[in-house]
């Protein structure tokens, strides 16, 4: 089987690209080195085993559709993209460029070969909007949508907001489309927070790993955070999303043409607040931050409900909260 991964260098991509080297796949991994970390993975990845490399950006649909024609793959994970709320506002036009027409230039890709490939496409839980409109409760450490204990689920309106809400949307939409317009097998997930080794966190993308990489050691100065740290999402870490996606391939005609909600779910949901209290307690350090006004459109609660995946595939998260965070914390040591 010839799986090709888009943004194969990134945090996500690099893990499913590992996995298929040592299970026997045929791995081809396409990326331009947008993100920071890219160059290190890909290193990495070669350190591991075989598999074939190309630099191409998937704005690029010449140099796109000629990969795809030439590797002919069965599978295709779909990862590239822009990855930051803040960038999108900073750079709407580029942010629609990668997520939007690069995406659209990945389903050409896929049409082109017509060899029943299957592919996944990794979206965004902000194509739902900030969900300011629900109902929220403030607690000790965290706000509460009381109305959604079990989570967010898929039936949950579409409410772009900001740049990227849009551009990530258009995209997860346009996946579900050409499954029912040219029956291509295609599916999307629509991630929460998502964590774990080879993640090179920034203070825009990967808020796990950046609060964890920023309390091993003792902090001299304050942090910046935006709102009062009781903002909500439940994470999930890369293992899991790994045995998600191959899991996914195996039983593929039980997902396509769905879409769904992939998160940790309520049992692993945390608020920026909780997680600082944890890193306190793993690392002997004191978290000191100042308060900032809360970030145009960000979500004050996000739980995914993730049930409708669950029944589809027999899946479930495995690596709780405690443990994930002892595994980031090693990684951000390392890295």
């Amino acid at each position: 089987m010839r799986i090709l991964i888009t943004g194969g260098c990134g945090f996500l991509g690099s893990n499913l690209a590992l996995y298929g080297i040592n299970n026997g796949y045929e791995v081809f991994v396409l990326d331009n080195f947008y993100r920071e970390g890219s160059n290190e993975n890909l290193n990495w990845l070669r350190s591991k085993g075989n598999f074939k490399f190309y630099e191409v950006d998937i704005v690029d649909n010449v140099k796109l559709s000629k990969v795809f024609k030439e590797v002919k793959p069965n599978i295709v994970f779909h990862l590239a993209g822009q990855t930051a709320m803040t960038t999108s506002l900073n750079n709407p036009l580029k942010d629609f460029q990668i997520n939007t027409i690069g995406s659209l230039n990945v389903l050409e890709s896929i049409r082109e070969i017509d060899n029943n490939c299957k592919s996944i496409y990794a979206s965004s839980n902000k194509i739902y909007g900030d969900l300011n409109y629900i109902n929220i409760i403030e607690e000790n450490t965290r706000y509460k949508a009381p109305d959604y204990e079990s989570g967010f689920p898929e039936s949950m309106k579409i409410d772009f907001s900001t740049p990227y809400g849009c551009s990530k949307g258009s995209a997860d939409l346009y996946f579900l489309d050409y499954y029912k317009s040219y029956g291509l097998g295609l599916s999307v997930f629509r991630h929460s927070t998502m964590y774990g080794g080879r993640q090179f966190a920034t203070v825009d993308q990967g808020w796990i790993g950046y609060f964890c990489e920023k309390l091993t050691r003792p902090l001299n100065e304050e942090i910046d955070i935006y709102g009062v740290g009781k903002q909500v999402r439940d994470i999930l870490h890369c293992d899991d999303i790994v045995k998600l996606y191959y899991s996914s391939i195996e039983k593929f005609d039980k997902i396509e043409g769905e879409a769904y909600n992939i998160g940790g779910g309520p049992a692993n949901s945390l608020s920026l607040l909780e997680l600082f209290a944890i890193l306190e307690s793993k690392t002997r350090n004191k978290m000191k931050y100042k308060i900032n006004p809360m970030r145009v459109s960000d979500q004050k609660v996000y739980i995914s409900d993730i049930s409708k995946i669950k029944e589809a595939i027999n899946w479930k998260p495995e690596i709780n909260i405690d443990l994930g965070i002892d595994i980031m914390l090693d990684w951000v040591k390392v890295k």
